[in-house]
């Protein structure tokens, strides 16, 4: 029984940025913020009393974030509660995070299976030459 509870909490393997390829998922890794940029904030706040409670009240925030270990740097793309964990200079562990593509470039996501926590500062100076959100990939569709 020891055996099978031991192994439904598999302690997380951790990844370094530059093992991060497009498609993937599962990533958990500590990496530094670099930069934070709200690009989107979108608020119903203002619609007044009769909007309703619904999905369209919440207001959405997303920010593209620049994070990054020893081996290369990402964007990370942050949604509301996440944008306040985000800061510059700020450590994080990045659980159960995802791969996703945009116009070509990987970034990074945590959507709500996944979880950032603010951690200890890290030691490592980010290698910020090799970011992974520059390299352009081609989707190439292969005839069966």
């Amino acid at each position: 029984m020891a055996a099978a509870a031991a192994a439904a909490k598999r302690k997380p393997v951790f990844v370094k940025v530059d093992q991060l390829k497009p498609g993937t998922g599962g990533h958990t890794l500590v990496a530094k913020v670099l930069s934070s940029k709200t690009v989107v904030q979108k608020g119903r706040a203002a619609a007044g009393a009769g909007a309703g409670a619904g999905p369209a009240a919440r207001p959405t925030r997303i920010a593209e974030c620049l994070i990054g270990d020893e081996t290369g740097c990402i964007l990370f793309t942050a949604r509301n509660e996440q944008v306040d964990l985000m800061k510059a200079d700020s450590t994080v562990i990045i659980r159960n995070a995802k791969i996703d593509m945009f116009k070509g470039s990987m970034r990074l996501a945590v959507d709500k299976w996944g979880r950032i926590e603010v951690t200890e500062p890290a030691s490592f100076n980010v290698k910020e030459d090799n970011n992974l959100s520059l390299v352009e990939y081609e989707l190439v569709n292969v005839e069966g």
